[in-house]
């Protein structure tokens, strides 16, 4: 069974909280042990300039522990804002992190645990460019910029398009990017319209 979380092309903070996911046998956590840490990881560094291959492939066992243990902490945490933030009614998508506050606060230390900041490079004849620098590690300092766009994201109106997807046995989260959009994916589009078709069949026929 794949237990690898499925990126859907959200803001990273989205992203993150959809590491845990669920499917016909049960709720899972992408984050469960070092190996799925590594592949989130190496799956979002495209996005994150924090975030490069060959520093992720050589941490240890004992460096992702550590890693593992401050992003679930900020995921818990971020689903729990994410609850707060739809109404989200799904006892199988309730977070770790059950208080508000203990969330707000949660989020507020991940921001600040690592600095980075931005440089710049420009070598004369060659065209200037951008790159991150950070005052620790680099896999720490990218979940403190997760934590970043995740405050970013919850105090500004794009919480607003953030939803939780009620699809059946769905524990997913997204952003509403076009009007039409109700699902987190096309499969949880097709399990629930074949659900309430099945409802409809069944109270015609009882």
């Amino acid at each position: 069974m794949d237990t690898n979380a499925i990126l859907l092309g959200e803001p990273l903070p989205v992203e993150l909280m959809n590491t845990i996911w669920a499917d016909r046998s049960g709720v899972h956590d992408a984050l469960r042990d070092p190996d799925g840490i590594r592949a989130w990881l190496l799956a979002v560094s495209p996005r994150m300039d924090l975030l490069a291959r060959r520093d992720l492939e050589a941490l240890s066992g004992s460096d992702l522990d550590r890693l593992g243990s401050r992003l679930t902490g900020l995921r818990d945490a971020l689903r729990r804002l994410a609850a707060e933030a739809t109404g989200d009614p799904r006892p199988s998508a309730v977070s770790d992190t059950r208080e508000l506050d203990e969330a707000v606060a949660v989020l507020n230390r991940a921001a600040g645990d690592t600095s980075s900041w931005s440089a710049l490079s420009w070598t004369p004849g060659q065209e200037p460019s951008r790159h991150a620098c950070t005052g620790g590690q680099t896999t720490s300092a990218a979940v403190s910029a997760i934590a970043e766009e995740s405050i970013t994201m919850f105090s500004q109106d794009i919480r607003h398009e953030l939803r939780a997807c009620l699809a059946p046995g769905c524990v997913l989260y997204f952003l509403k990017n076009h009007p039409r959009r109700e699902w987190c994916s096309a499969g949880c589009g097709n399990r629930a319209r074949s659900a309430r078709h099945y409802q409809r069949h069944r109270r015609t026929t009882v």
